[in-house]
């Protein structure tokens, strides 16, 4: 299936591999519980109006690969704009809400209005704004207090894992001295999908924990999709504007 590269921008929205910010390590404690982790993750939830980012982004599949520069802004809950650039170049627009998606993209004059299958499709896993601010931040794609899970330790951190009779399996890896995310593994064996989305690093608790970075792979049966974004500059509760408008000569697209 062709990729455009306004697809792209819906695509780094949830993807970034960036330098590792050291946190030192504590033993996994073996005497808690699943819910005591997930209670303890949860007190690092982010609490911001507005937040600005950019970056150096890499995407590939097996059709092509694209480095490209991308500035990201969020309004917290209400909407997400994602500006694709190359050589300084504003080359398409993303803006994303709780209602739709959109975008539109200048090298074939074209834009895309929908919902969230496309992106949901592409990346192998049922996606909606929550679950894609929340990867771009470094939360949790599911929310841990509406499941049952497992809990084991791997490497020196807690795992925990989904207990349901659903057609998805999902992990999570939570680091044993923040109860930050570090890796979520989200599989549906039936459909040969797979979404695995690591968090190499952090920043310090004074810059809110957001991750320094992210690396993403996204696996449907043969075909592999991988994305790489380097955040370069990040602020908080900054006034933002949130400018998109379709020039009226562009064509509109549809994704099946």
């Amino acid at each position: 299936m062709k990729k455009y590269i306004g697809l792209l921008a819906f695509c780094l929205l949830i993807s970034c591999s960036a330098k590792k910010t050291v946190i030192a390590e504590t033993v996994a404690n073996d005497k808690l519980t699943a819910d005591k982790i997930i209670e303890n993750h949860y007190k690092n939830k982010l609490n911001f109006k507005t937040l600005y980012i950019k970056s150096n982004v890499n995407y590939k599949d097996p059709n092509q690969s694209q480095n490209v520069t991308a500035e990201i802004k969020i309004k917290k809950d209400e909407i997400i704009l994602v500006s694709i650039r190359i050589l300084g170049i504003t080359m398409a627009k993303a803006l994303i809400t709780p209602e739709k998606v959109q975008y539109y993209e200048k090298i074939n004059s074209n834009y895309f209005e929908g919902n969230y299958s496309a992106i949901s499709k592409l990346l192998g896993t049922e996606l909606n704004f929550q679950k894609v601010q929340n990867l771009l931040v470094g939360e949790t794609i599911e929310n841990l207090k509406s499941g049952k899970y497992s809990l084991t330790l791997a490497e020196n951190n807690y795992k925990l894992e989904s207990v349901s009779n659903s057609e998805s399996n999902n992990t999570f890896y939570l680091s044993s001295a923040t109860y930050l995310l570090k890796k979520e593994v989200i599989s549906q064996p039936s459909l040969e999908r797979m979404l695995q989305v690591i968090y190499p690093g952090r920043k310090s608790a004074e810059e809110f924990n957001l991750p320094t970075g992210i690396e993403i792979e996204a696996n449907q049966k043969s075909e592999k999709t991988t994305i790489n974004i380097i955040y370069n500059s990040i602020s908080f509760d900054e006034e933002l504007s949130f400018p998109y408008s379709v020039p009226n000569s562009y064509e509109r697209i549809f994704i099946n």
